[in-house]
């Protein structure tokens, strides 16, 4: 049986949408929601913080936060100080992101399962079906590309594989084009040595850091989910997710 934690990295200083994590949504901040549907799974959860102003809003709702340094180039490296600083002996490290409050259970979950029986997965990410090619043709939308076992071959912004010999409006219905989403976890060891390691060549070019872990060897189990979040990166996602939690209610 696996051990979990699960961190949450947050910082203040967002460009596109500083103090995103305070941000209400409903009578709730952002953080109080990722934290307490992470909760739902997984019995252990930190916030990650560089800002006290989040570090006290988790305390007021009673949760758990730990303060990192301020010069993290990364969530990834973030939870590592923060794993450290935390202590105790876990297997698995779960990082959620900390603009994710819709994240479902199920996806945690899912993402938990790929280390179970499975000694090979070092570290483990999400992928959902695309269902329109504008959305695949969109770089801000990663692709993964995945072999028979289900580990990740690569992660690109361009739309891959090519399919030839069809016209662009019928890509989707010869191939399962998957999006990427940004959630990971990683078992405590891999963790440690991912986040020694420099900047890879692709990494650079791609401008996505799982490409790092690809490149230098690591295996990356990606888990099937076919359900939709609604990230928040600026205030227009916000206004958008209040609509959505308006309309659920």
């Amino acid at each position: 049986m696996n051990r979990f934690i699960c961190i949450i990295p947050a910082r203040y200083a967002s460009t596109r949408f500083p103090g995103k994590p305070l941000a209400r949504l409903g009578d709730k901040t952002i953080i109080q929601r990722v934290y307490e549907q992470a909760r739902r799974v997984i019995d252990t959860v930190y916030v990650a913080t560089d800002d006290e102003r989040i570090y006290e809003e988790v305390q007021r709702f009673h949760g758990n936060a730990v303060m990192t340094s301020p010069n993290h180039r990364s969530g990834t490296d973030r939870i590592e100080e923060a794993v450290q600083k935390i202590g105790g002996q876990w297997d698995v490290v779960v990082n959620v992101q900390g603009d994710e409050p819709f994240i479902h259970p199920s996806q945690i979950t899912t993402l938990c399962a790929c280390f179970d029986n499975d000694d090979t997965t070092q570290i483990a990410t999400l992928g959902k079906p695309f269902t329109d090619m504008e959305t695949v043709k969109n770089p801000n939308s990663p692709k993964i590309v995945v072999d028979n076992n289900g580990f990740a071959m690569y992660f690109s912004r361009s739309v891959i594989p090519f399919v030839r010999g069809y016209d662009e409006k019928e890509w989707l219905q010869q191939y399962p084009f998957l999006k990427h989403l940004g959630i990971y976890a990683y078992r405590t060891e891999v963790l440690h040595q991912i986040t020694q390691l420099p900047q890879s060549s692709l990494e650079v070019a791609e401008s996505l850091e799982q490409l790092r872990w690809l490149q230098n060897g690591y295996r990356v189990k990606v888990g099937v989910t076919h359900e939709e979040t609604i990230g928040i990166d600026t205030l227009e996602d916000l206004e958008r997710a209040k609509r959505w939690l308006r309309d659920e209610d």
